[in-house]
């Protein structure tokens, strides 16, 4: 196959595909994107062999020009060693916070977002964030990076389409800084995440480099209301390309690279698990759809959280005991 990517500007770019060649370790519930590319940070079309879409990055800049133009700048970096020499492989919990969320990574560090070994693999914590909240919210902050260094935080402002922006350069933090990590599991701060769970959810399902793993939205609607509103100007069409919701997912650091140079080519889009769906698309990513992945919430039963991978909607309070009473609980296997 050839694909071609033309500008908006009158120029037609260099016709070229990157396709990334690869078996996979087919499943039931495994998704392949048809038809990827890239462009040269110009318009482009990427299809995924049901629908093909147009991002035309004079609109994105019209519309959303600072998730454009923003260059990743750091205010804070994870303290000590993300390198081991054991040979463990590392997995890092990927948690997207807010300054003004103390409480919330205070009954995370309390649970299941501590820094250990589990099933072989030596697991870390890193919260991502920007600015935002009060002057005595961003230096409790800078409190917390001295006494856990497991923050690391950007000199964007805090906001909903800004977390797009965590995806941009939570992507060439790792694809600089850890390019060992074995596998990343991205979610957010107010939710119970079951560390040994995920370990053993990649012993058994995470043969491939190259496949993303989480709640799959299969080519969703698009909304023109609400907070998620996105303009028929900067998006004309009806449908997304498939995507893992953002509320807890998986990927193999292997993927990095891949997901990082799409970063580079392909207009920042203000919703972040579109975004992030975007660019598995550009680099021609797999996925995995599991029901373990509640991020819709799960009714209490602690036999049913110790299987579950992510549950997402759950308070600091809640949360803490929630994670005791799936510790104590004693389930038939």
């Amino acid at each position: 196959m050839k694909c071609h990517f033309q500008s908006f500007f009158g120029v037609t770019l260099v016709s070229a595909a990157i396709f990334f060649t690869k078996m996979l370790f087919w499943e039931p519930n495994n998704i392949k994107n048809q038809v990827s590319f890239k462009a040269s940070r110009q318009s482009a079309n990427l299809t995924d062999g049901v629908y093909t879409y147009h991002l035309d990055l004079s609109q994105f800049q019209s519309e959303f020009p600072h998730l454009q133009s923003y260059e990743c700048s750091l205010n804070l970096t994870p303290r000590g060693q993300l390198e081991d020499k054991s040979g463990q492989p590392l997995l890092i919990l990927a948690i997207k916070s807010h300054p003004a969320s103390g409480d919330r990574r205070e009954a995370l560090r309390r649970t299941w977002a501590r820094e250990g070994v589990v099933g072989g693999y030596r697991v870390r914590p890193i919260f991502l964030m920007g600015q935002g909240g009060t002057l005595g919210h961003m230096e409790l902050v800078k409190v917390e990076s001295r006494e856990f260094g497991d923050i690391l935080q950007w000199d964007f402002n805090e906001g909903h389409h800004n977390l797009s922006l965590k995806e941009r350069c939570f992507l060439e933090w790792l694809h600089h800084h850890v390019p060992w990590v074995a596998f990343i599991f991205k979610g957010d701060d107010d939710e119970y995440v079951n560390p040994a769970a995920v370990v053993q959810y990649i012993t058994e399902h995470g043969s491939s480099p190259l496949t993303l793993h989480g709640n799959l939205w299969r080519h969703p609607s698009v909304m023109r209301s609400t907070k998620y509103r996105i303009s028929k100007t900067l998006y004309p069409f009806h449908r997304y390309p498939s995507f893992l919701s953002g509320g807890g997912f998986l990927f193999p650091g292997a993927s990095v690279k891949i997901l990082y140079e799409a970063s580079k080519t392909i207009p920042v889009f203000p919703l972040d698990d579109v975004y992030f769906g975007f660019l598995a698309l550009a680099g021609n990513l797999t996925y995995r759809h599991d029901a373990r992945f509640h991020v819709y919430g799960l009714r209490y039963d602690a036999c049913k959280y110790r299987q579950a991978l992510v549950v997402h909607g759950i308070g600091p309070e809640r949360l803490v005991t929630v994670w005791n009473g799936v510790q104590e609980a004693r389930c038939k296997i």
